[in-house]
């Protein structure tokens, strides 16, 4: 993903590459960066995000792994200062985006509800930071109605409960990035399913965000919110 955001700056008319970072390379190389995007692991990932906002250097965050409470805690450190903005994307995929605003929509007419997302056998974290964003939004969905109907969730096949939505998780050979988001009721199922064939499915979302950033202070989750789908929920 890193590879891919270089190219597409670098072929971009409107955008200027300030620096190409590595593993070992020092964060200090991107000081002068007007947006810095952050690809990297769970584990990484939030001393990039500080490291951008101890420089007032507005980020883009595509590692997976940021959950609500973490955000929170970034949102908090944004709040007391104006000039701070990081933009969460937890899939730089307009499909996928697309997917779960519709799934968020569903959520309101099926009380059975579960999801499956399977990726490829070097995925650090799971569940997927898409599937977290998608359950969450559901979940925020559902406000009113309340959880879903997730029956024997003790039994630790029956995955990990998000906003209590259960989730499945696949790691293995030949897949790329799958989400399939179920929908149960008396008599019928809805499928909502998205695959990703190639990284080239992310460069639309990609440069949609590095060109948002400079002009979005605070904090953003979702490249729903810069898409303008009427879709709102709780940091993923």
């Amino acid at each position: 993903m890193g590879g891919l955001v270089c190219r597409l700056v670098e072929s971009a008319g409107d955008l200027e590459l300030a620096a190409r970072i590595g593993s070992a390379d020092p964060l200090e190389r991107a000081a002068d960066a007007d947006v810095l995007v952050d690809v990297t692991r769970p584990d990484v990932s939030p001393d990039v995000v500080a490291f951008a906002l101890d420089r007032r250097i507005r980020a883009v965050v595509g590692t997976s792994g940021w959950s609500g409470e973490r955000i929170a805690s970034v949102r908090r450190r944004v709040e007391e200062d104006a000039g701070l903005g990081v933009l969460f994307v937890p899939n730089f995929s307009l499909g996928s985006v697309l997917a779960t605003s519709f799934a968020a929509l569903a959520a309101r007419y099926f009380d059975s509800i579960e999801i499956v997302e399977a990726h490829h056998e070097d995925k650090l974290d799971s569940p997927s930071g898409t599937a977290v964003r998608t359950a969450e939004l559901m979940g925020a969905a559902r406000a009113e109605i309340g959880p879903v109907a997730a029956p024997r969730v003790d039994q630790r096949a029956r995955g990990q409960q998000v906003a209590s939505i259960p989730v499945h998780s696949i790691r293995m050979r030949g897949v790329s990035a799958r989400q399939e988001v179920h929908f149960g009721a008396d008599g019928e199922r809805l499928t909502l399913a998205h695959e990703v064939f190639s990284p080239e499915a992310y460069a639309p979302g990609i440069l949609l965000a590095i060109r948002a950033a400079p002009d979005r202070p605070g904090v953003t989750v979702g490249l729903d919110a810069l898409l303008d789908l009427g879709i709102g929920g709780p940091a993923a």
